[in-house]
């Protein structure tokens, strides 16, 4: 264990997915607070938005494979994102 070894490896995975999401979080928090505050373009930012949150879950490769890892940050980032639309809606509606 003196060479890093196995919770080596456990926390840099868990270190990277929380930075991930909470990364996905907090742009697509500033993201969504900039196009509520102009109120413009919704119409072709919402499908934009559910196209590439769709492309994003649909690509998915095998986990053999050598982007899975950047596969794997990318998807965390895309659920942080979709707390910041969650969060956010319930802050409108109160």
């Amino acid at each position: 264990m003196a060479n890093g070894g196995v919770s080596n490896t456990y926390w840099k995975s868990k270190s990277i997915n929380i930075i991930s999401v909470l990364t996905g979080y907090f742009l697509f928090a500033n993201f969504a607070t900039k196009f509520i505050s102009e109120g413009q373009n919704e119409l072709i930012m919402v499908p934009i938005i559910i196209l590439i949150i769709e492309l994003i879950i649909r690509i998915k490769p095998s986990p053999d494979s050598s982007l899975f890892n950047l596969w794997s940050i990318v998807d965390k980032a895309r659920i942080g994102a979709t707390y910041a639309v969650i969060l956010e809606a319930f802050k409108l509606g109160s």
